[in-house]
C-alpha cells in the first residue's frame, strides 16, 4: 500500500518510513529536519518537508494514500502552550481531516504513555485505567487532545489505531538515552527518590513492529488504543549503572528526596517562565517524577489483538545502543 507517515525525519518515523519501504510499501515521507529528509531521499524514500501545521498541504500529499501513520508532534518536558497546542492538536486534528476527506482505510496514531504519570507508582497499568484528573505537563495535555481528536475521528468513520509506546531507544535515539547521558556528562544528575523506581523501554525495532501490525490489523480493530513496551520492565537505577559503566561515566553519587527534586523543579520552571522561556530548566516536575516513581505497562492486549511480540529486551537493547553510540563518537 501507499502510506503517509508524518515526523518521518524523527525516530520513530524515520524508522518506520525505511521499514515500509524495505517491506515493499510505497511511502510518501514529511518532516521539517531537511537534512535527516536528505538521508530518506538517499535511501529511496519519496520525501517532502512539511508541517502538519499546514492543512491544504498535509491534504495533498495524503492523496492516493492507504495508510497513514502519524508520528510528528512537539515532545518535549518543556515549551510554549500554544506551540503544544498548535502542534500536537490541531496538527492532529489536520491529519485526521485529510484521512476522512480521502477515505484512507487507516490511520495509526503515536500517543503516549505519559497520560498515566501523576498517581504516584503505578504497576501493569492498562490501556483503560484512571487517568490524573491533570495532565502532567504542556506534551500530555496536547496529546491528549490529539487522541480526542483520533477518537472523533473514528466516530465520523475513519478506522484508527492509536499506541502508546514507552520510553523509544536504540541506536539512531537522540532523546531517552542522550538525555541522561548529558545529564551524566555534567555530573548534574542525582539519584531521586529511594531509587527503586522500575519502569519499560520501547527497543526501536520493536516500536516499528507494532506500528507495522496496528497498520494492518484486522477493521474490526478500529478504534482501539495498545500500550507498546520491551515486555521486561527494567530497575531504573541500575540500567543507568550499566549506562555509566559501559560509557565510562561516573555514577550518580548524590541522592535527593522526590519531594526535594520537585520543589527546586518547580522554582526552575518559574524562573524559565519569566526569563527564559524558550530554554529547558535543568529539571522539570515531570521529568523528576519520571525518574523516581514507579510506572510499568501492561501490553497483554498488544500481544493478544495485534500479535506483537518484541525481540529485542532492554539488555540487548541497552548493549545495541552504547555499541553504536561509541562508534558514533557522540
Amino acid at each position: 500500500m501507499k502510506v503517509l507517515v508524518t515526523g518521518a525525519t524523527g525516530f520513530l518515523g524515520g524508522a518506520t518510513a525505511r521499514r515500509l519501504a524495505k517491506d515493499g510499501h510505497g511511502v510518501v515521507a514529511t518532516g521539517r529536519n531537511l537534512a535527516a529528509g536528505k538521508w530518506l531521499l538517499q535511501d529511496g524514500i519519496e520525501f517532502h518537508p512539511a508541517d502538519i501545521r499546514d492543512a491544504a498541504l498535509i491534504r495533498e500529499l495524503a492523496h492516493g494514500c492507504k495508510g497513514v501513520v502519524h508520528c510528528a508532534a512537539l515532545s518535549s518536558p518543556w515549551g510554549r502552550a500554544s506551540e503544544f497546542d498548535s502542534i500536537n492538536r490541531t496538527g492532529t486534528e489536520n491529519i485526521t481531516a485529510a484521512c476522512l476527506a480521502h477515505g484512507i482505510p487507516r490511520l495509526v496514531h503515536i500517543s503516549t504513555p505519559g497520560i498515566y504519570v501523576g498517581l504516584g507508582d503505578r504497576f501493569d497499568v492498562g490501556e483503560n485505567a484512571e487517568l490524573p484528573a491533570k495532565p502532567a505537563n504542556h506534551y500530555v495535555r496536547t496529546k491528549l487532545a490529539a487522541e480526542a481528536a483520533v477518537g472523533q475521528a473514528q466516530a465520523e468513520g475513519l478506522n484508527t489505531i492509536i499506541l502508546r509506546p514507552r520510553g523509544i531507544y536504540g541506536p539512531g535515539d537522540t532523546v531517552v538515552i542522550p538525555r541522561l547521558i548529558r545529564a551524566l556528562e555534567t555530573g548534574r544528575l542525582p539519584r531521586i527518590g529511594d531509587g527503586q523506581a522500575s519502569m519499560d523501554l520501547t527497543y526501536i525495532d520493536n516500536a516499528v513492529q507494532a506500528v507495522c501490525k496496528a497498520l494492518d490489523a484486522k477493521a474490526e480493530l478500529g478504534g482501539r488504543v495498545f500500550n507498546v513496551t520491551d515486555g521486561s520492565p527494567i530497575e531504573l537505577w541500575p540500567f543507568v549503572d550499566r549506562l555509566c559503566e559501559s560509557l565510562g561515566l561516573d555514577r550518580p553519587s548524590r541522592t535527593v528526596p522526590l519531594k526535594v527534586a520537585t520543589t527546586y523543579a518547580h522554582i526552575l520552571e518559574l524562573v524559565h517562565t519569566v526569563l527564559f522561556p524558550n530554554r529547558e530548566p535543568l529539571m522539570t516536575r515531570y521529568t523528576a517524577t519520571l525518574l523516581a516513581r514507579s510506572l510499568t505497562l501492561d501490553i497483554s492486549a498488544a500481544r493478544k489483538d495485534l500479535g506483537y511480540a518484541p525481540t529485542v529486551g532492554p539488555d540487548e537493547g541497552l548493549e545495541r545502543f552504547t555499541d553504536w553510540w561509541k562508534a558514533a563518537g557522540a
